[in-house]
Formats: structure tokens, C-alpha cells, sequence
């Protein structure tokens, strides 16, 4: 299956902010756009002529880089993400609103929100290993969609090895509301359908539909 593979620090240069791509590596000083004084180490694009781009673009440049930021915040392709905003498009509600749920809804998603996965990235990884189970069944789909009601939850393996105890016992990171810890860290419960409130990306949706109206 195609993904990136290179750098991610790059990304979060291209986009001019922090997309926690990295995990706690993000939150140090080794991050490249991490505030140092009144300044940034690299508040510049990547690339030879990344210095010299002119910070105000178009209003497409703009939209289009709203939609690159989402994608690779949640870690998913052009061709997935598009394929995303064409279902949200033909449901009932807000367009962006339901993009963005349906992002929240990735199993992927789900266990980097519980804490067992440092970034998104390493949460992906202990989907595809099938440490992850839904309804104690396991899932191996990093896209698999979670519902109303249903219980996701570490393998019994999982739940001993090291990398994941280190993560819950460490990250300070909250439950989001659509969230419920049922029995400990190891399991979770999708009390609701997470509406636009709860969802605390630094995204601006509304950009992503105008970009893909035209």
C-alpha cells in the first residue's frame, strides 16, 4: 500500500505549524518550528527556495493548503481523502463537519485519541499488527470505521508490551468527550458521534469544501 515515507518534520515546515507528527518529539526543542525566543529554528517551507516564498498567497493556495494539512495530519491519502469528502458530501448536514467526524472515526484515529499510540503514525502501525480488537474481534483496518456504541480495545498481548504501557503511563493526553474509558486504559467505548466541538485539530473545513466545490 503507497504512503510516505520520508521525513515528516519536512511537513510540518511545509505547513508552517505543528501537526504532532512525531509524538513527543514534538513537544522539545528538536522540533524544527518549535518557538526559540521570538523566533522559530525553521518557520521556512523545505527545499532550496524555501526562504524565498512569499507568505501570502491565493485563495486556492490557501485551500489547498488547508486540505494538504488535514490530510497529513490524519495520515491519509489524496485519493482517500477525496473519496472521504465525496461521502460526506452526499450526507445529510454540514459538508465539513462531516468530513472531519468521519476522519475521528478511523480506527487508527481512535487509538492515537486513547493514548496507546505516541502519533497517529504509531497508532496505524498497532492497527495493522492487529493488536487493536473492535467488539473483541480484531480489526487489522487502519480506515475501519467505528460506530455508536462499539468497544475498542488493546489484544491481551498488546496490552503487555512495552511501547504501549510507556505511551498510557506517560502522554498527557485527555479523552476527547466522544470518548469512554470503560475498563481502564487498555479499553474504550464510542459513547457518541464526535461533533465538530469536539474535535480540537486546527482546521479550518470550510476551506477543504470551497477547494473541492470548484
Amino acid at each position: 500500500m503507497a504512503r510516505y515515507t520520508g521525513p515528516v518534520c519536512r511537513l510540518c515546515r511545509r505547513e508552517r505549524t505543528k501537526l504532532f507528527l512525531k509524538g513527543q518529539r514534538c513537544n522539545t526543542i528538536k522540533c524544527p518550528v518549535t518557538d526559540i525566543g521570538d523566533r522559530r529554528k525553521r518557520a521556512f517551507p523545505p527545499g532550496e527556495h524555501g526562504r524565498d516564498r512569499v507568505r501570502q498567497g491565493s485563495e486556492y493556495l490557501v485551500q489547498l493548503r488547508e486540505k494538504q494539512k488535514a490530510r497529513r495530519i490524519y495520515g491519509v491519502l489524496e485519493q482517500q481523502f477525496h473519496n472521504l469528502y465525496e461521502e460526506a458530501n452526499h450526507q445529510p448536514g454540514i459538508t465539513g463537519e462531516n468530513l472531519l467526524r468521519m476522519l475521528e472515526q478511523r480506527l487508527d484515529n481512535v487509538a492515537f485519541r486513547a493514548g496507546w499510540g505516541s502519533s497517529r503514525s504509531q497508532a496505524r502501525q498497532l492497527v495493522r499488527h492487529g493488536h487493536v480488537l473492535v467488539n473483541g474481534k480484531r480489526v487489522s483496518i487502519p480506515s475501519f470505521r467505528v460506530r455508536e456504541g462499539d468497544v475498542v480495545s488493546l489484544s491481551p498481548k498488546a496490552a503487555d508490551l512495552i511501547v504501549i504501557r510507556h505511551n498510557i503511563d506517560t502522554l498527557d493526553r485527555r479523552l476527547p468527550a466522544w470518548l469512554e474509558a470503560t475498563q481502564g486504559p487498555n479499553q474504550v467505548t464510542v459513547a457518541s458521534m464526535p461533533s465538530r466541538d469536539q474535535i480540537d485539530e486546527p482546521l479550518r473545513e470550510q476551506l477543504i469544501v470551497e477547494l473541492y466545490s470548484k
